[in-house]
C-alpha cells in the first residue's frame, strides 16, 4: 500500500512537472531469456534506446514476437533487464511509489468474473489505498465514461470481449495515473468503441497524462500517437514523429475547393511545365468507411435513438484538468486517411485477384445441408442408431443381472 505521505509527496511533485519533461528513459535495454540450465535461449530485446515525455502519446509498433510486450513488462518492473537502464519518473520501475503513478491495461483483461463492474473497480481502488467514498465516486464516473452504465449490475464473466476491454480500461484509470500503458486497448471493440477509446486517449494526453500505446492496428496508432517506435527482431528499426516518418518528400499535395475547368487547366499547365514526365493526377477527396459509419451513428444519436449497448459518457471528473479545453467527440484525423492517395505512374506487380464470396454457393450449401438432414438416409441411420442403443441397454441390464446372481451365490458359499 502507498502511504498518505507518499501520495501527498507525489501530488506536489506532479504539480511541478511540465509538459516535455522526460517521464521514461530507456538506455541500452536488453533482455535475454535463458533455459533451465542458464543457457541463452532468445534475445527478446536487444540494445534499445528511447525516451517518452510528459503529455505524449507514444506508440509501440511491431509484428508478433518483436519485443513490444517484453519491453512493457520491463517498464512495469515485472521483468528484470539483462542489461541496460530504465528510469520511470526518475526512479526504478520497481519503486513502489513509482508503481502508484502507473495505470496498466494488459492485452488480456484478467478480472474476477463473479464481480460486477462497480465491485471490480472498488477492488482495484482498494489496492491503491483509496478511501471508500473516493472509490465509489471514481467507480461511478469511470463506468459512465467507458459506456457500461447499462451493464453495471452484470457480472464481468458475462461481458463480451469488447465490454471486458472497457472495464479493463476503467481499472487502469482508477488511481488517476500519470502514466497509462495500454496494450491493444481497442481489441474486440466495435468501430464506435474504437473511436471513443481513441478520443479518450487524446483527452487524457491533453490533460498531461503520458500514454504508451501498443497496437497492431496501424490506423489507431496513426490517429492518436505523437511519436512511434517500430520494433523488429528485438531492435528498434525506426522511431520519430508521425509527420517525420510518413512524409513523402518527392510528392506535393495541393488541396483547394472545387475550381472552374478553365482555372484547373491553367493550374495543370503551370505545374506540367515544371515537371518533365508530366505525371500529375487530380482526384476528388473521399472520406473513409470509419468516418462515414461514425457520421451515420452520430445522426442516430442526435435523433435520440435508444440503445441497450455500450455508450460512452463524459471524461471522469477527477481525470479532468483545471483550465483546459474540452475535446470534441472526434479530433481531426490525418489528411492521408481521409483522402485518396495520388495515383503513381510506377509499374506495380499485380497479384491475382482474391475471389469474392459466392453467396449463391453459400445459400446452396445451406439448402443442401438442410435437405440432407431430413433425407431418408439420415432418418434410416437415426432409426438404426436408436435400435442399436436399445440393444446396448438390454445387454447392459442382462450383464447387471448376471453380476447380481454371481454375487448372491458367492455370499451363500461364504455362509
Amino acid at each position: 500500500m502507498v502511504s498518505p505521505s507518499t501520495q501527498e509527496a507525489f501530488s506536489s511533485r506532479s504539480n511541478t512537472e511540465q509538459a516535455g519533461d522526460v517521464v521514461i528513459s530507456v538506455r541500452g535495454l536488453t533482455k535475454v531469456f535463458k533455459d533451465f540450465w542458464g543457457r541463452p535461449k532468445a534475445k527478446a530485446v536487444n540494445n534499445v534506446d528511447f525516451e517518452v515525455k510528459r503529455g505524449e502519446v507514444f506508440g509501440l509498433l511491431g509484428p508478433n514476437g518483436s519485443g513490444k510486450s517484453t519491453t512493457i513488462k520491463m517498464l512495469l518492473g515485472l521483468l528484470y533487464p539483462t542489461k541496460g537502464h530504465i528510469e520511470v519518473f526518475g526512479h526504478s520501475p520497481r519503486h513502489v511509489a513509482t508503481k502508484s503513478r502507473i495505470g496498466y491495461l494488459p492485452e488480456e483483461s484478467y478480472l474476477y468474473k463473479y464481480l460486477d463492474s462497480k465491485e471490480t473497480l472498488d477492488f482495484f481502488g482498494n489496492l491503491f489505498n483509496l478511501n471508500t467514498p473516493e472509490r465509489r465516486k471514481r467507480a461511478d464516473q469511470l463506468i459512465e465514461m467507458v459506456g457500461l452504465n447499462n451493464a453495471r449490475s452484470r457480472q464481468v464473466g458475462e461481458f463480451s470481449k469488447g465490454m471486458q476491454r472497457r472495464i479493463g480500461l476503467a481499472q487502469a484509470l482508477i488511481n488517476d495515473p500519470d502514466l497509462v500503458i495500454l496494450d491493444e486497448p481497442t481489441a474486440g471493440l466495435d468501430p464506435i468503441g474504437c473511436r471513443e477509446i481513441k478520443d479518450l486517449i487524446v483527452a487524457l494526453a491533453k490533460r498531461g497524462k503520458t500514454i504508451i500505446l501498443s497496437s497492431h492496428l496501424l490506423s489507431d496508432v496513426e490517429d492518436v500517437c505523437d511519436r512511434v517506435v517500430i520494433y523488429y527482431g528485438g531492435r528498434i528499426q525506426a522511431q520519430g514523429t508521425l509527420q517525420d516518418l510518413l512524409v513523402e518528400p518527392d510528392v506535393t499535395r495541393i488541396t483547394s475547393p472545387v475550381l472552374k475547368r478553365e482555372t484547373m487547366d491553367k493550374v495543370l499547365n503551370t505545374i506540367r511545365s515544371e515537371i518533365k514526365d508530366g505525371s500529375v493526377t487530380i482526384d476528388n477527396p473521399t472520406q473513409n468507411l470509419e468516418s462515414y459509419f461514425l457520421g451515420v451513428v452520430e445522426k442516430a444519436r442526435a435523433s435520440e435513438e435508444s440503445t441497450s449497448g455500450a455508450l460512452a459518457g463524459k471524461v471522469a471528473d477527477y481525470l479532468k484538468g483545471t483550465a483546459e479545453e474540452q475535446t470534441s467527440s472526434r479530433d481531426k484525423v490525418l489528411d492521408r486517411l481521409t483522402q485518396i492517395e495520388g495515383k503513381h505512374d510506377a509499374k506495380l506487380h499485380v497479384e491475382a485477384p482474391i475471389e469474392k464470396v459466392d453467396h449463391g454457393k453459400l445459400d446452396q450449401l445451406t439448402h443442401d445441408s438442410n435437405e440432407a438432414f431430413h433425407s431418408p438416409e439420415v432418418e434410416n441411420a437415426a432409426k438404426s442408431q436408436a435400435d442399436l442403443d436399445a440393444a446396448n441397454d438390454k445387454l447392459s441390464s442382462l450383464l447387471d443381472s448376471t453380476s447380481d446372481k454371481d454375487s448372491d451365490a458367492s455370499d451363500e458359499k461364504k455362509d
